[in-house]
């Protein structure tokens, strides 16, 4: 079988949607304020050049994407413009923040 070499050229673009966690507290409510602990970069929109063989992704199923964490297909998607919505990440960002204190 012969090797497929991917490109920028064949690339689909895609939106990808980056959730991050939603509050910057592991306690969030602690202080009796929830809201002051929310999260202003929870979501990032970023566009992206995805592999033509995403064309064929189903929104059920569950694609990682390289170095960034798991992803599924969002039902707004369409044929011709593809939304992804970041499920897992691949770091375990709490254990990282929980050392600094």
């Amino acid at each position: 079988m012969p090797l497929q070499v991917s490109s920028a050229a064949r690339a689909h673009e895609a939106e990808i949607r980056l959730y991050d966690r939603l509050f910057t507290a592991a306690e969030p409510d602690a202080t009796g304020d929830f809201k002051s602990s929310i999260n202003p970069q929870s979501l990032e929109v970023v566009t992206a050049k995805c592999e033509p063989e995403l064309a064929e992704a189903m929104p059920e199923k569950r694609y990682q994407f390289e170095r960034l964490g798991y992803f599924t297909l969002d039902p707004d998607s369409t044929a011709t413009k593809r939304v992804w919505n970041r499920t897992v990440t691949l770091k375990d960002t709490w254990a990282k923040e929980s050392k600094k204190r």
